[in-house]
């Protein structure tokens, strides 16, 4: 039992550091946070947007959905509750009305003239050439063909809930891993969370970049992110010590409404975003299945 808590805690190390390390390219390289480019820049950064859409389409179909719906069945079968209303699917509805009506509370509240970054449309109309508001609007200059990203189109909301969202299911992640009996089976998951979350907090910290954040906020964001899985393993852990199992059908519940805030994140806002702004729709749709499947690769292998 020794080794295998030294194990444990080195997945935690790792997690955390690794985490960290990926998370902070795109907050780091000035370049992510130009505002004002060429269009080849702007591209580009569209580009990788499109395959963070992919990635968190993934992450949302094939990782977080069939966890949630492994764990809440399973559990309800072991309270021996039978019902024929769809229960689980319910869970994951409540929390994607969650977001929708905290989000829409929240602009409801704000102030009409300071509050143009969070009143931007979810689908925007490009069709004249001009993006959201008057400062983040897309400005194709005839001359040198400079061009201002659209930052403001990914509200800073939006982005904190899906920071919100991952954060919890990097929570359970860990928990995976820190509820363990084997030391084999802890390396065997540790290393596959690994690839997984080094794509998906680099993928995260370029929605932050692109939402306008601050820097310091995206770095306390990535660094409360990175956290998320080591404090899964420590929970993880404790419960293994304790030898506690009142808590499941809890994180069932909370694995629920974390999948119903994901699906709202990346059908509502990341998708949508990037498909209907003007400009090589194949190229997009093309780097959103390149990072689907690159994520549905890592899936199918581990």
């Amino acid at each position: 039992m020794e080794y295998l808590l030294q194990v444990k805690i080195g997945a935690l190390v790792g997690l955390l550091l690794l985490t960290l390390f990926f998370g902070s390219i795109p907050a780091r390289v000035k370049w992510f946070r130009r505002t004002n480019g060429t269009e080849t820049h702007r591209t580009v950064l569209s580009l990788i947007s499109c395959f963070a859409g992919g990635v968190f389409l993934a992450a949302c179909l094939l990782d977080i959905i069939p966890d949630y719906l492994s764990d809440i069945n399973t559990e309800l079968d072991n309270r021996n509750v039978k019902t024929s209303f769809p229960l689980p699917e319910f869970i994951m509805a409540s929390g994607f009305f969650m977001v929708l009506i905290l989000e829409k509370m929240v602009l409801n509240c704000q102030d009409i003239g300071g509050a143009q970054e969070e009143r931007a449309p979810l689908i925007s109309d490009n069709r004249n050439g001009h993006g959201h508001g008057h400062g983040a609007s897309t400005d194709l200059e005839s001359s040198g063909h400079h061009v201002h990203v659209d930052f403001q189109a990914h509200s800073p909301f939006r982005s904190f809930m899906l920071f919100l969202s991952l954060s919890l299911h990097s929570v359970f992640e860990g928990l995976a891993i820190g509820l363990q009996n084997t030391d084999s089976k802890v390396l065997e998951i540790c290393i596959a969370i690994l690839v997984h979350k080094s794509i998906i907090v680099f993928s995260l910290s370029v929605k932050l970049v692109q939402s306008a954040v601050r820097p310091l906020w995206v770095a306390a964001y990535i660094g409360v992110f990175a956290m998320m899985s080591p404090l899964g393993i420590a929970i993880g852990i404790s419960v293994m010590e304790a030898q506690l199992a009142a808590g499941v059908l809890i994180q069932a519940v909370l694995e629920g409404l974390s999948a119903g805030t994901f699906i709202y994140i990346t059908f509502m806002e990341i998708l949508p975003h990037e498909l209907n702004s003007p400009g090589k729709q194949l190229l997009k749709v093309f780097f959103i299945l390149l990072g689907f499947s690159v994520m549905a690769g890592l899936t199918f292998i581990g």
